[in-house]
This record gives C-alpha cells, sequence and structure tokens, in this order.
C-alpha cells in the first residue's frame, strides 16, 4: 500500500526530482566498470516517505532495493545539496501563486513531542515526566499553511521563541501593511506585545486566566497544523539527534501538507493533465 496516493506523491516526485543534480548509473571512476549500479533516486525517495509516515527505524524500512546506509548517505548528500528546503520553499511558492497564502493572519505556537534518543536540541519534557523531548515553535498562514519552525528543547518556554519564529517571515518575499499574530495564553506578556510592536505587527493574544474557545480568534488554524505535522510518526516520535535532519524531515513533511491543501483548494477552481477525478 502506497504511503501517499498517486495524485500527491507523482506531483512531489516530478518537483524533487528536478532539483537532483545528474548521477551515471555506473562510477565512471571504476576500473572495470562493471561495479553495482546506483540505487535509483526514486526508491530512496520513497523510503524517505515511509520513514516520515510510519517513524519506524532505517534498519526496518530497508529491504533487498535499498539498504538502510544507503537511504542515511543519500539523506546526507541531499541535506548538503539544500534539495529539502528548496523543495519546501518552491511548494510555499506554487501554492501562493495560486491560491495565494494568507499572510495578513498569522498562527504561532509552541508543540512538545517525544525525543526518545536525545540529541542537539531535545531537553527534559515538563509534560513527560521528564523524559528527553523536542519542542517546535511553528508558525503558519491563516489557513494552517506550515511557513516554517524553530527547534529547541522540550524545557524551552514559547516566549523566548517567539522573535527567532518571526524572524522566518523575511524569507517570505513581500508581506502585507499589516499582519496579526495569533498568540495563546502562554505569550500573555509585556515582552511579547513590545517583540510585536517593535516589528509593527499587531498581536491578538489570549489574556491569562480568561477561559476563550480556541475558535475565538484565527489560533486554531496552528493547532490542527500541528496535528497534521504529528500524523507523520517521524516527527511524533523523533529518533534522530542532529537539528539539520530533523529540519530535513520537517521540510518534507511541510511541503506534502502545502501541496496536499493546493490540489484540494484548486481542484475545483483549475485543470490540468493529472487533476484527480474527484476531489481528493
Amino acid at each position: 500500500m502506497p504511503v501517499l496516493p498517486s495524485w500527491l506523491a507523482e506531483p512531489l516526485w516530478n518537483q524533487f526530482a528536478a532539483l537532483l543534480p545528474k548521477r551515471p548509473v555506473y562510477h565512471p571512476d571504476h576500473p572495470l566498470g562493471c561495479h553495482r549500479p546506483r540505487i535509483s533516486d526514486r526508491v530512496v525517495f520513497d523510503k524517505l516517505l515511509q520513514l516520515l509516515r510510519f517513524g519506524c527505524s532505517y534498519e526496518a524500512i530497508a529491504d533487498t532495493t535499498c539498504s538502510a546506509s544507503t537511504i542515511r548517505s543519500r539523506r546526507d548528500e541531499w541535506i548538503r545539496l539544500g534539495v529539502f528546503s528548496r523543495f519546501k520553499q518552491i511548494a510555499l511558492e506554487s501554492y501562493d501563486r495560486i491560491v495565494g497564502l494568507v499572510l495578513d493572519q498569522i498562527a504561532i505556537d509552541g508543540a512538545i513531542t517525544k525525543a526518545p534518543g536525545g540529541g542537539e536540541v531535545a531537553g527534559r519534557s515538563p509534560v513527560d515526566r521528564g523524559k528527553q523531548g523536542l519542542k517546535r515553535s511553528g508558525m503558519t498562514d491563516g489557513y494552517g499553511i506550515p511557513l516554517g519552525r524553530v527547534l529547541s528543547g522540550a524545557n524551552r518556554h514559547d516566549s523566548p521563541l517567539l522573535a527567532p519564529t518571526l524572524d522566518l517571515l523575511d524569507g517570505l518575499g513581500p508581506l502585507p501593511d499589516e499582519i496579526t499574530v495569533h498568540l495563546d495564553a502562554g505569550y500573555d506578556s509585556a515582552a511579547t506585545r513590545a517583540e510585536l510592536d517593535g516589528r509593527g505587527l499587531h498581536g491578538r493574544i489570549a489574556h491569562k486566566g480568561e477561559k476563550a474557545p480556541i475558535q475565538a480568534g484565527q489560533r486554531w488554524h496552528i493547532e490542527r497544523t500541528h496535528a497534521w505535522q504529528n500524523s507523520f510518526h517521524r516527527l511524533a516520535r523523533c529518533h534522530e539527534r542532529r537539528t539539520i535532519v530533523i529540519d530535513a524531515f520537517f521540510d518534507l513533511a511541510d511541503t506534502v501538507i502545502a501541496v496536499r491543501g493546493l490540489i484540494r483548494r484548486s481542484w475545483k477552481t483549475h485543470r490540468w493533465d493529472a487533476r484527480p477525478s474527484r476531489c481528493p
């Protein structure tokens, strides 16, 4: 059973393949020219999607078509080339061009997940009996399309992560003149308001001690996006130890979410050759 339906997997692979450098099937410097052929990039890409979705180990996902060491080495090669970050950037640009990012309404919030193996950005989790955990300070547009995240240990408070998260707006190109940032009560402080005022942003912050439904503002979009990201089990229970690898898997997951949203929202307004016969 495929990890993703073909209407989503094929456009993802077509764009990802366009970012990869050309490699010969056999290494040209081999003296005999008859050594083992290079494993197909499509096979490794499918394995990475399986790892992302199921959260299992590299050894568990490896088979006769591709070994665990090949998956790791090809993953690291693509990270060095900046393929994953560029992949996500193209997805956001395409979404913005066809549907339009809702950048005048921004939602930011933190989410804590498990990190059993520790790692560079892991810390003692205050909600998991002090076990190792990972916090991500995520940012979405007004519909819930993930724009980026800042990784930190689970023992970090949300408020100090607001400034580096807002810095991610600089890479999104032209921004609206007025932007409203929706935050929960964890950001209800004078420091947060000063940070927003210094950047010329409007803040809609829930007040501490006052009960309010999450639907009262636009903050529920980031909560839904956290749920989308946690459906990829490698992010919900992260065994990776290096930050660059974790970011690569997040970029891959965010790209899947953005392209899926793009296809679903443009299904009734656009026509293309590979358009699904019914709304996905």
